[in-house]
């Protein structure tokens, strides 16, 4: 008995990946993308998913994105939920990491592959990524045991809430600096750790977002704290710091008395390392110190955009302000979704 194919979404957000050349240079056409895709044979084999394309309208250029289409893409996965094997998302890679770490916490306990993708050249030109990228993207979210948000760029799926993009030019655009990738595809597809999350039957839980005032300020040698001052008096939600080192920062008054002022206020603090590898750690040095008395949490070992959507996304939760401040602040700090590596 020949086992039922898999049946995959495609949620086609726009982005590189799906341009033609026009007379007004590359932009998205309409059913553009999907006449190309039924038009490659080896993405229409037999031993190939089944898929369905569903093309945003508008399409989007991801520079464009904010936490709102965040919510539509969570939400178009769930309203398709029950109906597909798998989801792949389409996305300009400008800003795919964000999408890729908010739609981890939006549907923090998926129970099928959630495979964000795209390209550097649109995949109607010769030298395109993007036919292997997508290719497979698919093929994985039918037939490997991925039960959480992945991305996946030349020849690495990776952890979703783990990825960056690190390099405008090359191929190899995406990197995850603190984790192993979840699966390098060559000849062989060869699983890493940590390991893939296991399938589940039950639906996933949806958080919405909803708007919130997040700043990122990032400290350099010579800023103007009159200028940091100023940011932290404004009527903000939370406030992501961007620290030297281990999570080091200027044992400067006028900056630590702002940031305690702001943290006073209810405004959620994070300590967020620049350095790419490696995490923030309070406790080694007087300038990390500092910022913990002044009530900053710490980031860990997140990347930015991890840091950043999780913030916004534990924010928009319900209940009283209070008591979402608190845990707020407590659950930065823990893993959620393999966002960040668990300390002792």
């Amino acid at each position: 008995m020949t086992e039922q194919r898999k049946h995959i979404y495609i949620a086609y957000t726009g982005g590189t990946i799906g341009m033609a050349k026009t007379a007004q240079g590359y932009q998205p056409v309409a059913g553009f993308l999907e006449q190309k895709l039924r038009s490659l044979p080896e993405f229409t084999r037999a031993d190939m998913p089944q898929f369905t394309v569903h093309e945003y309208q508008p399409l989007l250029d991801s520079s464009d994105m904010t936490p709102a289409h965040w919510q539509m893409i969570a939400a178009d996965i769930l309203a398709n939920y029950s109906r597909y094997d798998g989801f792949v998302v389409l996305h300009g890679t400008d800003t795919m990491a964000y999408t890729a770490s908010a739609l981890s916490f939006m549907l923090p306990d998926l129970g099928k592959p959630v495979i964000v993708t795209g390209s550097q050249i649109p995949l109607a030109e010769m030298r395109s990524d993007g036919h292997d990228n997508l290719l497979n993207a698919l093929y994985i979210a039918a037939n490997y045991p991925l039960a959480e948000v992945g991305l996946f760029f030349h020849h690495q799926l990776l952890r979703g809430n783990r990825a960056s993009k690190t390099d405008a030019k090359g191929f190899n655009a995406f990197t995850s600096p603190n984790c192993e990738p979840l699966l390098n595809v060559g000849i062989d597809v060869q699983p890493r750790l940590p390991p893939l999350r296991p399938l589940h039957p039950n639906t996933p839980s949806f958080q919405p977002v909803s708007p919130k005032a997040i700043a990122v300020l990032t400290l350099y040698p010579g800023l103007d704290f009159s200028l940091a001052e100023h940011w932290l008096a404004q009527p903000l939600d939370g406030l992501i710091l961007q620290t030297f080192g281990a999570g080091n920062a200027p044992q400067q008054p006028q900056l630590l008395n702002a940031l305690k002022a702001a943290h006073q206020r209810g405004v959620v603090l994070v300590n967020h390392t620049q350095c790419a590898r490696g995490g923030v750690n309070m406790g080694g040095y007087a300038g990390g110190h500092a910022l913990r008395d002044c009530g900053l949490v710490s980031a860990g070992d997140m990347t930015l955009e991890a840091t950043l959507t999780k913030l916004h996304v534990l924010l928009s939760r319900t209940g009283a302000p209070a008591q979402i401040i608190a845990s707020t602040r407590t659950l930065m700090e823990k893993s959620l979704c393999g966002e960040l590596t668990a300390t002792e």
